[in-house]
């Protein structure tokens, strides 16, 4: 199969101008630590969140000696508690005063055969990426429902949820049950947050990518799988994270106005 390059990387032009987000897992190189990067080019204010608190502090200290201390700040957070999802959508809108977009990036993989998985493995796969989805989109879908209804901050300007999903919830993969099942859970949970989200001018979509490469995932993945994934995709490379990053912000911005309950495949892999 022809490797085709990855194209050059995509200037800003103020799509997300004068917006606030909250985005989560966005500690790294991976697509979360993309999209808090690619939203300040495009002119929001971010406030990252992960639950690797040095990670973390590393990469708002640096994005913010490139972008301003002013457009970014960070707030650890684990998406499977509660208190700490609460705490950080509450911060979002303390520090700017409004909430305008939020993106739920976290997630957590592994594999294990379903025959010898444990409830552990499911548990926590299903928590992380299934159930802080759930928490981190019922807590921005409060405030965006607040200021539409005039409970809130009085801005009722409607909002926007991302999340990011994975072509493995649409097709099979040994080793990968509850990270599939989470996965097309995050799916579903999409489609049906959408419609209740509607009635208050607030659009709720995913991005479904298949292999974005970054350091973390080359470390605990094998070097046969990549290859195996790779072979599977049309243009004959991985992603690179900020080509995910960049249909977020198409689904973040004005772009996209009409589209809500979509998951949008970042991939040749699609049902």
């Amino acid at each position: 199969m022809t490797r085709t390059p990855a194209p050059p990387y995509v200037k800003g032009h103020g799509l997300l101008a004068g917006r606030t987000a909250v985005i989560t897992a966005a500690a790294g190189a991976g697509i979360g630590g993309a999209t808090a990067r690619r939203f300040l080019e495009e002119g929001a204010r971010v406030l990252v969140s992960d639950a690797h608190t040095r990670r973390l502090k590393e990469t708002e200290t640096a994005l913010a000696a490139e972008f301003g201390a002013d457009a970014v700040a960070s707030q650890p957070c684990d998406v499977t508690d509660e208190a700490q999802v609460q705490a950080l959508y509450d911060t979002a809108v303390r520090l700017h005063g409004r909430l305008d977009i939020t993106v739920n990036n976290a997630g957590l993989g592994g594999t294990a055969e379903l025959a010898d998985m444990t409830d552990e493995q499911w548990n926590r796969v299903l928590d992380v990426t299934l159930g802080g989805t759930f928490r981190c989109t019922r807590a921005a879908l409060r405030h965006f429902r607040a200021a539409a209804t005039g409970d809130g901050d009085g801005s009722g300007t409607g909002g926007v949820v991302v999340n990011n999903a994975s072509v493995v919830g649409w097709r099979a993969q040994a080793g990968q049950a509850h990270y599939a099942a989470a996965k097309a859970g995050v799916m579903a949970l999409t489609r049906c947050a959408a419609v209740e989200a509607a009635a208050y001018g607030v659009r709720v979509n995913a991005v479904s990518p298949s292999l974005a490469l970054h350091p973390h995932l080359a470390k605990v993945t094998t070097t046969e799988l990549l290859d195996e994934l790779t072979a599977r995709e049309a243009f004959g490379r991985h992603a690179e994270p900020w080509e995910i990053a960049n249909v977020i912000v198409f689904l973040a911005g004005d772009y996209s106005s009409y589209m809500t309950g979509e998951t949008v495949s970042v991939s040749s892999q699609h049902p």
